[in-house]
């Protein structure tokens, strides 16, 4: 049986996993040279950045300090997946390597907050984890077509036939 969550919980959860999203695709937009996925992974910093001031409305606890000063502290540098970033960035990996640890990110994101939905009683923070898993799954789309574009692999329409299947 999963843990149970307080809605508060939920929410903390939710506030820290998107800051480090966030974290994560500016700095990959940083070092990006493709310029269409410098521009796919800068509007995933600003989605991830709404989803945090959202989450952060609702959030009652006080160790986050206020939205401004808490979206202006370091990125968390210990995090895996920024880890791997900055690893790839130091080869000179690229936008390539920053989406396909941006797919494994948001795939893992999307397990996590499904098996947490379905662990918890309380509708309200069954329904948090539900619209995280929904906007997770988006930017897995997005993110799985920029990839296929970079790669030369096939277009949009394509995608069902040969990279989905």
């Amino acid at each position: 049986m999963g843990k149970e969550y307080s809605v508060q919980e939920a929410l903390k959860l939710a506030i820290k996993a998107e800051k480090d999203s966030m974290d994560f695709y500016a700095r990959a937009a940083s070092v990006a040279k493709n310029e269409r996925a410098k521009k796919v992974l800068e509007m995933l910093a600003a989605e991830e950045a709404t989803h945090v001031k959202h989450f952060f409305d609702h959030y009652k606890g006080t160790e986050f300090g206020d939205l401004q000063s808490f979206m202006a502290t370091p990125v968390d540098t210990k995090n895996p997946t920024y880890m791997k970033l900055e690893k790839a960035i130091s080869e000179e990996m690229g936008e390539q390597k920053a989406l396909e640890l941006a797919l494994v990110e948001e795939k893992d994101c999307i397990g996590q907050y499904t098996q947490l939905a379905a662990g918890v009683v309380d509708p309200m923070v069954k329904a948090i984890f539900e619209r995280v898993v929904k906007e997770t799954e988006g930017h897995y789309a997005l993110i799985e077509a920029e990839y296929a574009h970079i790669m030369g692999m096939v277009n949009d329409s394509d995608m069902d036939t040969f990279v989905r299947e």
